[in-house]
């Protein structure tokens, strides 16, 4: 343990209920949730609308909108928590503070970050950081019912694309990751290449409700559990391409029916993978987690995959699949309840291993 004053630090752990602050700032979205016990009383989101008008998200801007939204995300979290309670809740109420420690852009990182430790060391209580895609996972834990372990997960971001064997919560197992682009990356790329804004996934998963999927894109095919969206993307650019020639208003004639192959061919790829995992580990609880967890034909796919294999699926709450405080809250308390702490030497990084 990293404090100072063991006395006080063992009168706060063994307090009537654990509360943790969390802080998520890995990206583009400033939250903070606050958890008590395992439970999670507030789940504030603050969303950074200046990235839609550059087409992605742009770093430095990123970090000067997480410095103005921190505290007041905070303090909303607080009040949230404070009506869940029924009792006021002030800072020196929290038994430790948590924030996302990796992966992310480095200058939003580092917001969260130094915050955190600041208030850590004002209340001289417990630092925990917290490793992104771990949160993503543990996330269904918040589910009701959630999951027993050992379980399996697959991992859907803009960033990562996995499958995870989870043995418990602080004990994870990497079985299979993308070897280039991830399947969110996929899912905004192709929407760019067909003229929609940014964030195009949403759209892509909108107008795909209305169209068929009826026209054919590669899926490439990748040895074990692995997987690869590159060659997909290269796939669509071509098709694209090629169609616009033939006729210059095609992709405004069949944007749904486009949207619907793309998303077709794009789950498609991660149900195969999935359901393999599950025969070879025959594994029954199978998640799902992470941001494009969030789109209706990958969570009905999911669905329809477990009702086929027989397997029980779960998903967390919409508020808790994209980047969000609350899946940090849970990872944290977990960590708080094994003494899994930082000191105040620890520093925030881009990209860190996990689970391996």
């Amino acid at each position: 343990m990293w404090l100072s004053e063991a006395n006080k630090t063992e009168e706060r752990v063994t307090s009537m209920a654990n509360i943790i602050l969390a802080i998520e700032s890995s990206c583009d979205d400033t939250s903070a949730a606050i958890c008590a016990d395992g439970k999670i009383l507030s789940n504030v989101i603050a969303s950074q609308a200046i990235h839609e008008a550059y087409g992605g998200v742009v770093p430095e801007l990123a970090s000067r909108a997480h410095m103005q939204n921190l505290l007041p995300t905070v303090n909303a979290a607080l009040k949230k928590a404070e009506t869940e309670l029924g009792k006021p809740l002030s800072f020196t109420d929290l038994n430790a503070v948590a924030f996302t420690q990796s992966p992310g852009l480095i200058g939003s990182l580092m917001v969260g970050c130094s915050y955190a430790k600041s208030l850590a060391l004002t209340l001289n209580i417990p630092l925990i950081g917290v490793h992104h895609m771990q949160a993503h996972v543990l996330a269904n834990l918040l589910s009701d019912p959630a999951p027993e372990f050992p379980f399996l997960c697959l991992t859907v971001s803009g960033g990562h694309t996995q499958i995870v064997l989870c043995h418990s919560p602080l004990n994870m197992e990497i079985l299979g990751e993308t070897i280039d682009d991830a399947a969110g990356e996929a899912f905004d790329k192709t929407a760019k290449l067909i003229g929609l804004p940014y964030p195009g996934g949403p759209l892509i998963d909108k107008y795909a409700q209305s169209g068929t999927p009826k026209f054919a894109l590669a899926e490439p095919q990748i040895p074990e559990l692995n997987f690869s969206f590159s060659g997909f993307k290269t796939s669509v650019m071509y098709f694209l391409q090629k169609q616009n020639k033939e006729n210059p208003n095609f992709i405004g004639e069949n944007l749904n029916d486009i949207c619907a192959s793309i998303q077709h061919h794009i789950i498609n790829i991660l149900m195969k993978k999935l359901v393999k995992a599950v025969k070879q580990t025959c594994i029954k609880n199978v998640c799902l987690a992470g941001g494009v967890s969030a789109n209706s034909g990958l969570r009905n796919a999911f669905k329809a995959a477990g009702e086929k294999h027989r397997f029980n699926t779960f998903i967390p709450e919409f508020q808790y699949c994209t980047d969000n405080a609350g899946m940090i809250a849970i990872t944290a308390y977990h960590q708080f309840l094994a003494e899994k702490f930082e000191n105040l030497s620890v520093s925030p990084s881009a990209r860190a291993e996990w689970g391996k």
